[in-house]
């Protein structure tokens, strides 16, 4: 009779969140994989009912303290979708530094923070430091240099409060961004140092045949705009979002899984917007990425480390641009008139295509709303990655295997909330 063990992680470590795994194997034959995300529902979406819509960006802002701008970006370009509201160029310049800079924190705390000690046989961040004190420094200088272009241009790191529905509640000052430059450019050069020491990692041979999702735009690497494209053909706007994706609930989950209607689980984030994106990148950073071995598209999961360091670098390189071009825009906002209607956009979070749908009244009022982030979307490929990895690795001790598969789930920085646990295993022998 073959045996039958249970791999079960309580709650995973170095992740955003409350999550748990559960891997059942009968012999070396994988039964059922489960990334359980068991946070309690927040509700939100309800919650913004009978609100007013000028309060959207500021409330959503609270749903994640590691990308608040993605959502903020979200919510103001549905609401101005539904109100008419044109936005100057100088503002959408604003907006686009802005996200440069939540890429930059986010994508640095998970590279140095949360996955580096992965693949360099560390616990953590903590003992890592002990022996790559320097590593760690610069990705701490890296991620403050995030924070401050965010507080610079929102008002505050973490939530920021400066954003609103037509623009900005002050725009800030040519002078105050130009003061960041010197640390930008320090930035640039330890970005790409940073792609130098990721590329340099020992990846595992492990291949992905999703159908990669993310927003694409006519000429910019994307951030807050852009038609939503797939490797499988889809082409559409983010008002037919829900004409194309739909989400299920499932037993095992408080998050929602989702999937292209008619075609399956599809995949988001990095991988995803360079897969589709790796044309649009800047000279900088696409001669990193070559440099770095990646090619036009990359199906390795454990290769997205990688990605992301490439798109910090394209970050620094865009923050400095906009900086340079930068005229104070006359008005920090656009005046606008209340009417009822719809609103749909789709944004690229740190770890992918976040989507939000609001219905208002002539008042203003929020009626309906609808929220569907990148870690949701993703949790049904994660488990189907993570069944296969599994399943190439079943003859290995228990203790190795669960290393390998919450390195494996640490490839997506699943953004479950803003917490991390120690790990518990339980191993079910029969």
């Amino acid at each position: 009779m073959s045996e039958r063990r249970r791999i079960q992680v309580d709650a995973l470590a170095r992740v955003e969140g409350e999550g748990a795994m559960s891997i059942v194997l009968e012999g070396d034959r994988v039964e059922d994989v489960q990334l359980r995300i068991y946070e309690p529902p927040r509700f939100f979406e309800a919650f913004l009912r009978g609100r007013g819509h000028e309060e959207a960006p500021d409330i959503t802002a609270r749903i994640c303290g590691i990308c608040p701008v993605a959502y903020q970006m979200s919510a103001v370009h549905a609401m101005e979708e539904a109100l008419g509201i044109p936005v100057t160029k100088p503002l959408r310049d604003l907006r686009r530094l802005l996200y440069c800079g939540e890429w930059i924190e986010s994508h640095v705390l998970h590279v140095y923070m949360l996955h580096l000690p992965d693949f360099l046989g560390y616990e953590d961040a903590i003992r890592l430091a002990r022996d790559r004190r320097d590593d760690v420094e610069r990705g701490l200088r890296l991620k403050k240099i995030g924070n401050d272009l965010v507080s610079a241009v929102a008002g505050r790191a973490i939530h920021p409060i400066n954003v609103r529905v037509g623009g900005f509640h002050r725009a800030p000052r040519r002078r105050d961004l130009q003061a960041l430059c010197p640390e930008l450019e320090w930035a640039r050069d330890a970005a790409l140092e940073t792609v130098r020491l990721v590329a340099g990692l020992d990846f595992p041979d492990f291949r992905c045949d999703h159908e990669f999702v993310a927003l694409r735009h006519e000429d910019e690497y994307p951030f807050n705009e852009g038609r939503i494209v797939s490797t499988g053909g889809l082409d559409t706007e983010a008002h037919a979002f829900e004409s194309h994706f739909e989400e299920l609930h499932v037993a095992h989950s408080n998050a929602l899984h989702a999937r292209i209607r008619g075609r399956g689980h599809y995949f988001v984030g990095p991988q995803a917007r360079y897969n589709l994106n790796s044309d649009r990148l800047s000279p900088v950073a696409r001669a990193a990425a070559e440099e770095a071995g990646l090619g036009p598209r990359c199906d390795n999961p454990f290769q997205s480390i990688v990605v992301r360091a490439v798109e910090v670098l394209e970050s620094c390189e865009e923050a400095l641009r906009i900086i340079d071009e930068y005229e104070e825009p006359v008005a920090s906002c656009v005046d606008y008139e209340l009417r009822a209607g719809v609103g749909h956009a789709c944004t690229e979070a740190p770890r992918g295509v976040l989507y939000h749908r609001y219905e208002i009244d002539d008042q203003g009022t929020i009626v309906d709303a609808r929220i569907v982030p990148p870690t949701s979307q993703n949790q049904a490929t994660i488990e189907d990655d993570l069944r296969r990895f599994v399943q190439q690795h079943a003859t290995l001790p228990d203790d190795q295997l669960q290393w390998k598969c919450e390195q494996a789930i640490r490839n997506y920085d699943p953004c479950i909330s803003c917490a991390t646990h120690f790990l518990k295993l339980e191993v079910e022998r029969r």
